[in-house]
């Protein structure tokens, strides 16, 4: 057995436990507010309440992960705002919310003015791009709450986005032959970064340059990409069935769509930095489960809207291209072996 995102200590089986746990929980909670009817909850890439006859609000929270600890190994951190705003808008357009507010919450070791400015550059470079304005957030100094004497700090925001009730897009149209449009990653996003330092650093070092994927510790850091614009452009314009994001747990994701076959029979040539990590020992289903693999968002659709989706992404400078189509047998397929 080879290096796996569970021996790096993250077992996505016992999380998915966990959150059905938690699920139960939240769903008591779903009542108590009478000014607003939950459309959605628990399980997809928003949470959704009605707030008028046509009009539904989402939300959205998510973080940067360990992307955080390269940040501060790199003493580089004008890029990981970027992540944490991609993290959130790239989930809530998955059901077709246009993004309208976003705040985010910074939680630090120590006050360091200079670095918390970096940090929030980055957030509001990542702002612009998705066209989504920072309302507020939140910076806590707790010094007792992190073991490391130098700075350390973690990052995580929440998005709202608004909705016409009968735009809604959670996956329940997908049917049998309709195709996937994959559109590129920028790199490994922010997911999966427990796996990646653990096979890229036992051998390398983050100054290294590596051949074709220059140094590591920058490519480590590409922030992800922000898929606002293409994608609602293209709810707009084409018939659009399902969408996701390709974030933890990867293609294993897909079936937060629809329980149904999903087929990647045409995946993009495995891009360098994740060639490297599946080098040191992990096995090309474990990457496939982890990683993005050169796609960092899914658009299913009928077959005869394919060419006007790619083009739209190219429009906005994102090579997508079809990887896939929907099949009968329920699960999710690498070239014919079954992942998930």
């Amino acid at each position: 057995m080879g290096l796996s995102y569970k021996k790096s200590g993250v077992d996505i089986t016992k999380i998915k436990q966990s959150q059905k746990a938690i699920g139960k929980i939240i769903s008591s909670t779903h009542n108590v507010q009478k000014k607003s009817k939950i459309k959605h909850g628990f399980g997809h890439y928003a949470g959704v309440v009605e707030i008028s006859e046509k009009m539904l609000l989402a939300t959205h929270t998510d973080g940067v992960g360990t992307k955080v600890l390269l940040a501060n190994m790199m003493k580089k951190y004008d890029t990981v705002g970027i992540d944490c705003v991609a993290m959130n808008v790239n989930d809530i357009i998955c059901i077709g919310a246009t993004p309208v507010s976003f705040v985010d919450y910074i939680a630090a070791n120590k006050n360091d003015k200079q670095i918390f400015q970096k940090i929030v550059t980055g957030l509001a470079t990542g702002a612009k791009k998705a066209s989504v304005p920072i309302v507020g957030g939140e910076t806590a100094i707790m010094p007792d709450l992190f073991s490391d004497k130098k700075f350390a700090f973690d990052l995580a925001g929440m998005v709202t986005g608004i909705v016409p009730k009968n735009k809604m897009i959670l996956g329940d149209k997908i049917k049998e032959g309709d195709i996937i449009i994959g559109a590129s990653s920028s790199g490994l996003h922010s997911n999966g970064y427990s796996l990646a330092r653990k096979a890229i650093l036992k051998k390398y070092s983050l100054k290294d340059n590596i051949r074709g994927i220059g140094n590591i510790g920058k490519a480590l850091l590409t922030p992800t990409e922000i898929y606002v614009n293409p994608v609602l452009e293209t709810i707009n314009k084409c018939k659009i069935h399902g969408l996701a994001h390709i974030t933890g747990g990867a293609f294993t994701k897909l079936l937060r769509l629809k329980q149904i076959g999903y087929s990647l029979d045409e995946m993009p040539k495995t891009p360098p930095l994740m060639r490297l990590i599946q080098e040191q020992g992990v096995d090309e289903l474990e990457m496939y489960k982890t990683f993005n693999m050169g796609v960092g968002f899914c658009v299913v659709a009928p077959s005869r809207e394919s060419k006007k989706i790619i083009q739209i992404f190219k429009k906005y400078k994102i090579n997508a291209k079809e990887i896939g189509k929907i099949i009968s047998k329920k699960g999710v397929f690498i070239n014919e072996r079954k992942i998930a």
